[in-house]
């Protein structure tokens, strides 16, 4: 057999692909990177979880991420679209200590990283796309690239929602539950109302019966607003795709308020296929991690970590495989149990987010035995490698908090609201 052309192919540039170049580059390995967009590139997913800082600065990122304009993400606030009700939550009272974080405009944070990869050693191809992927086996991949074939000892797909494994494989699967298929519509925005202090700084999340808005301050001036709605209901509307944050702005006083100063485009991007799994996230010759692995619907901010994080232990395996430290099923089978168990309570929340039920109590902001500060605690990241006890059991007790306040009402009823119900009276936020 010929010599391979790297030790590692790495097949997209974002997050999870530049922190697993970085890491493997900086083991001395023969690293590509084949990136089918020319950084920097629009992308959204601003707002980085607690748990993502330390490892910001275990890869001594921390005075490079400084220089890029940002703004401090002390806590998060929640509310129904209607103004009818409010919660705000510093990270401070979750029932585990947390690192300092912030919200950034993704293309000079992803950009960053892939920097860092290349002056690593990792070599990077931007505007380069895989067209196809000829072998997978352990010790021995290859993909085309126009008119080139490439090959590696080892592959890692961090091609994101382009999942370009998985879409090989045919193991793509979309969830079958209702409440987790969505689509985003979003935009930048200037001069959009914040509060004042550091509570300027949380990202807020405005709920309605069809979906619900993110607003996240990424820097002095600029705001990222989107509304992510039921695929069926967004299809209903008689409003273009591109439109569609518009309408909903409109209809969602809370929102309405805080941009009533706010200047940007009349149009929208528009993101659909939210969550999803491609399982197995390993298998011959190759690893899968961020998005090419499973997409988390983003009401908790969790893709960033999740895949810089996953980056991170992909490129620990990988490194053991190269250097004949561990066999490729173990490594599998572990770095399967890592994305599920990470991935898992986090697709769990989610449906839970969904439940009305779970939007009263949340928005309560108290519970027993600390449960409230428990699912913040896991709401800022701590579920690497997996959640401690005192946070698993409050999340059970969470549960049966719910379905009690579905039958029995523990807290005080907030009333639905539908953003199809007409155009709403402003309400003072």
């Amino acid at each position: 057999m010929s010599k391979p052309d790297y030790d590692v192919i790495i097949i997209g540039g974002g997050p999870a692909g530049a922190t697993s170049a970085m890491l493997l580059a900086r083991q001395g390995f023969r690293v590509v990177v084949l990136e089918r967009a020319t950084f920097p590139r629009f992308h959204i997913g601003e707002s980085l979880l607690p748990r993502n800082f330390p490892l910001i600065q275990e890869l001594g990122l921390e005075q490079k991420l400084s220089r890029i304009p940002h703004v401090p993400k002390l806590g998060v606030e929640f509310a129904m679209a209607d103004g009818a009700k409010f919660a705000r939550y510093p990270f401070t009272i979750g029932l585990l200590p947390v690192s300092p974080t912030i919200n950034i405009e993704r293309a000079p944070f992803d950009k960053m990283l892939l920097d860092a990869a290349r002056e690593a050693g990792a070599e990077v191809r931007e505007s380069t796309a895989v067209k196809s992927i000829v072998r997978l086996a352990d010790g021995d991949v290859a993909v085309s690239i126009g008119d080139a074939e490439l090959s590696a000892k080892w592959l890692v797909d961090a091609s994101g929602q382009g999942a370009v494994v998985a879409r090989h494989l045919g193991t793509r699967q979309k969830s079958e539950d209702p409440r987790l298929q969505k689509v985003a519509h979003f935009q930048h925005f200037e001069n959009v109302d914040r509060r004042e202090g550091p509570e300027g700084g949380y990202p807020l999340i405005v709920m309605a019966d069809e979906g619900w808005f993110w607003l996240i301050p990424l820097d002095e001036h600029r705001t990222s607003v989107g509304l992510v709605l039921n695929p069926t209901v967004a299809r209903n509307l008689d409003v273009p795709a591109n439109r569609v944050l518009q309408w909903g702005v409109e209809r969602a006083p809370v929102v309405k308020e805080r941009m009533e100063h706010a200047i940007g485009p009349e149009t929208n991007y528009v993101a659909a296929d939210f969550s999803y799994r491609c399982r197995p996230y390993a298998g011959p010759g190759y690893f899968l991690v961020g998005d090419a692995a499973a997409f988390v619907d983003p009401i908790f901010s969790t893709g960033v970590c999740l895949a810089m994080l996953a980056g991170q232990k992909s490129a620990m395996y990988v490194g053991k495989l190269l250097c004949n430290e561990v066999a490729p099923a173990r490594a599998r089978r572990d770095y399967i149990k890592f994305v599920d168990g990470t991935t898992g309570i986090f697709f769990r929340l989610i449906r839970q987010y969904y439940d009305h039920s779970f939007r009263e109590l949340f928005l309560e902001g108290r519970g027993p035995l600390k449960v409230h500060c428990a699912i913040l605690s896991i709401l800022a990241g701590n579920v690497f490698p997996k959640p401690a006890f005192c946070l698993r059991w409050r999340l059970w007790l969470f549960e049966l908090l719910m379905w009690l306040n579905r039958h029995f009402q523990l807290v005080p009823k907030q009333a639905r609201f539908s953003l199809l119900s007409g155009q709403p009276a402003t309400v003072a936020v």
